[in-house]
């Protein structure tokens, strides 16, 4: 069974840091690509960052670059995703997904709310 578990979110003032993990079971990590997606109230989640386990391959949407990070720990089988001088704009659920790199079959945790007041 295929679990991705969330955690780290929590109310923080702007400018804060907050570090979210989604920690993996059931999956063959390597075969995957780990993304982080967040989504405001009546809007479209949106991708922020991911990371093809297999070679460490790295993306992030243009509104995050150079404030967040995506890593992952191996040994943990977890993703995280350090996220730096927040703003209220970043307010939102992070979603953590696993997309298969080849199937593109993907599965989603159940989010964590990340509020930044101003």
């Amino acid at each position: 069974q295929v679990q991705l578990i969330e955690s780290g979110g929590g109310l923080v003032q702007a400018g804060d840091s907050v570090r979210l993990s989604c920690a993996a079971s059931g999956l063959t990590l390597s075969n995957f690509e780990m993304q982080w997606f967040r989504q405001v109230p009546g809007k479209e989640r949106e991708f922020v960052a991911g990371i093809f386990w297999s070679d460490g391959s790295i993306s992030y949407a243009d509104f995050v670059k150079g404030r967040f990070t995506v890593s992952k720990d191996n040994v943990k089988m977890t993703v995280l995703l350090q996220m730096n001088s927040l703003k209220p704009e970043d307010t939102a659920v992070y979603f953590c997904r696993a997309v298969h790199r080849i199937t593109t079959r993907a599965y989603w945790g159940q989010g964590t709310q990340v509020t930044v007041s101003s």
